[in-house]
Parts: structure tokens; C-alpha cells; sequence
């Protein structure tokens, strides 16, 4: 309890990351995106960011063309991976003359969208509820041409070309109607878990022991008849904050589809101790 300066008692505030709907959001995102959470709570990154490096190289050594402001989350926040490229799809003319394809048509696109330049080429972001969509956009494409979809080829194309088509079906299904409202089915288990590991993530990083953690995640009712010292709620907490460690720690890497680490990242070791 904390006292007001006229001597009536308050209840202490909550800290921040014990708002678990501040982290729904979470459930929503692409690998890329899920990267860039990560990256955005590393000390080191934050430290760089505020050093405000000129470097053109200060970005590479945490997989990005620029550095980006940790203040942003996902939903705003484009961050220039440096294989953006290689990992989003590309949107070329149609150079059939007789096709009969349907035009290329920004505004008929879901969403909001957002423009960036990664250094290559221009890199369209097209966010609706629940999706994401990235397409790299050939300098000749204009509003209206026919035009076709194309990828890079790679060592396991068959994947990638699912993954693409995948994403080609629910933008053209989001395309055609703007529905006024989204019924969606359950969050898998992986979304849960990624939305879990960020609030304990933040929590460890504000210095919150397991017990409060747990409380935060999955309410003060649930610890108090499942909380031991070898129990499985308190081993399942353990394993979301280390799994946020090591994803800040460079497995962000592979969420956004960059190769391991080959060197060392800047910043201060960053370790805080976990307290039952």
C-alpha cells in the first residue's frame, strides 16, 4: 500500500508488463516482426540506438540495413533486415502481352500500408487484422499494369513457394472485401508462447522474481495452489524467460530469417539473476 500525501491509503500501481492485453498484439505477428520485438529489448541495441552511430556499418552487426527506434513496437516499427529481399515477394510487370491477369492495384490493397526503402528497392508493408504482408516492388511496376509474382531461388524452394502462395491466398481474400467484422479461431500454442515469453521477458527485465511472474502471466489464484519449488508452473516460467534471452541474444536471427551470428554484438553482457 502507498500513502497519499493527505494520509489515505492507495494500492500500489501494477507494474507495466503485468497488463497481459497490452501484449495481445503479439499474437498477430510474422516471424520478421516477432525478430524485431526481440531485437528491440536487447541493452546493447537500445545503447546503440541511443548512441546514435553514424556508422553505416553500426546496423549489420544486429542483421539491419539502419537502426530503428526500440521505442516502437511491430505494429509500428520497419525495421530494414538486411535480407529483406531474399525472404518477401516479389511484384514484377507482367511482360505477356496478351495476358489477362488482373492489374496491380495499390489502394485495392488490405490494410495499412506503409513504404520503405531498404537500399535496394522499394519494400511495400500491407498490415490487416491478424496478417502481415511484405512485397518488394520492381521499379518499373505502376498502378495498373499487369503484373506477376516471382521469387528468389533457394535451396529449398518447394517450402518458400508455399509459404508465398500461402500468403498470396490470404492477400487476395483480404483484397476483395473489407469485412466489418474478423471472427478468428483460437491463437495457437506458438502464439501464446510468444506472447508468454515477451511479458516475461519484460518482467525479468524489470527485475520481477518467477513467483511474480507467474502471478502476472497467470494470475495470483493459480500460484498460490501450484507454486513449489521443483513444481511445473515454476519450471515453465523459467524456460519463457530464458527462451526471451535467448532470443534477444541473437535467436532473434533466425525469426527473421538471417543466418547465426558470426561475430560478436556490441553492448554490455546482459545476464539479470533469477530470483524464486
Amino acid at each position: 500500500m502507498a500513502d497519499h500525501a493527505d494520509g489515505q491509503p492507495q494500492a500500489a500501481q501494477p507494474p507495466p508488463w503485468h497488463a497481459s492485453a497490452a501484449y495481445l498484439y503479439a499474437l498477430h505477428l510474422d516471424g520478421p516482426a516477432l525478430a524485431w520485438e526481440y531485437l528491440r529489448r536487447h541493452p546493447g541495441y537500445r545503447l546503440a540506438w541511443h548512441m546514435q552511430a553514424t556508422d553505416a556499418g553500426a546496423a549489420r552487426p544486429w542483421g539491419l540495413r539502419t537502426l530503428e527506434d526500440p521505442a516502437l513496437d511491430a505494429r509500428e516499427a520497419l525495421p530494414h533486415w538486411l535480407n529483406t529481399q531474399a525472404h518477401t515477394i516479389r511484384v514484377v510487370p507482367d511482360d505477356n502481352a496478351e495476358s489477362d491477369g488482373s492489374p496491380f492495384e495499390f489502394w485495392r490493397l488490405p490494410g495499412c500500408k506503409a513504404l520503405q526503402h531498404d537500399g535496394q528497392g522499394l519494400v511495400l508493408v500491407a498490415r490487416w487484422p491478424g496478417r502481415c504482408a511484405r512485397l518488394v516492388l520492381a521499379p518499373d511496376l505502376q498502378d495498373g499494369m499487369a503484373h506477376a509474382f516471382a521469387m528468389r531461388a533457394c535451396l529449398e524452394p518447394r517450402s518458400r513457394y508455399q509459404d508465398m502462395a500461402t500468403n498470396l491466398d490470404r492477400l487476395a481474400a483480404a483484397s476483395r472485401f473489407e469485412p466489418l467484422a474478423v471472427v478468428r479461431p483460437r491463437p495457437s500454442p506458438g502464439a501464446m508462447q510468444a506472447l508468454h515469453t515477451l511479458q516475461a521477458l519484460d518482467a525479468a527485465q524489470a527485475g520481477a522474481s518467477l513467483r511474480e511472474i507467474a502471478e502476472g502471466l497467470f494470475g495470483a489464484t493459480e500460484v498460490a495452489a501450484d507454486w513449489h519449488a521443483d513444481g511445473a508452473l515454476r519450471a515453465r516460467v523459467r524456460r519463457l524467460v530464458q527462451r526471451g534471452r535467448t532470443l534477444v541474444k541473437g535467436g532473434y536471427r533466425e525469426l527473421a530469417g538471417l543466418g547465426p551470428l558470426t561475430t560478436p554484438q556490441q553492448g554490455r553482457n546482459w545476464q539479470p539473476p533469477d530470483r524464486p
